[in-house]
């Protein structure tokens, strides 16, 4: 089972969207449900909750197509939008360990989870608030 909040469905839904006709590509964190007192989780279930936005025209970003301000290890989900494609994975897709697909009419409709091999995963969208990210976490 794939859990996300119901708050960063609607923002990547909005995103995606927004970009229409081009897609988007949005890496996606989590964080552990014992930092989520509502998700009534086992303590130790991944919930994404976060996401990591690239500025265009940044050149850090650009450097042969990958973004390296991004942890690529605190990102095991990456979001793609399909404005012209089927709600399904493609070769072109970033894969990492959960990969979120959306198509128009960008809705939970056609919104799904995959795993990295293409195969569909259960998902599960909370209606819970994620934590606060502060700028600096301690270490």
């Amino acid at each position: 089972m794939i859990y996300i909040t119901r708050g960063l469905v609607e923002t990547l839904l909005r995103q995606a969207e927004e970009a229409e006709p081009d897609s988007r590509a949005i890496p996606l964190a989590v964080t552990r449900s014992e930092n989520l007192p509502d998700a009534e989780l086992p303590p130790d279930t991944p919930v994404f909750t976060h996401f990591y936005l690239s500025s265009k025209g940044d050149t850090i970003n650009a450097i042969f197509g990958v973004d390296m301000k991004t942890p690529a290890a605190q990102t095991p989900g990456m979001f793609v939008s399909h404005p012209l494609s089927e709600l399904k994975v493609t070769k072109e897709d970033d894969m990492r360990e959960v990969i979120f697909v959306a198509v128009p009419p960008w809705s939970v409709d056609s919104f799904k989870a995959f795993g990295r091999s293409g195969d569909t995963k259960e998902l599960e969208i909370l209606d819970v608030e994620p934590p606060e990210e502060t700028q600096f976490a301690e270490q």
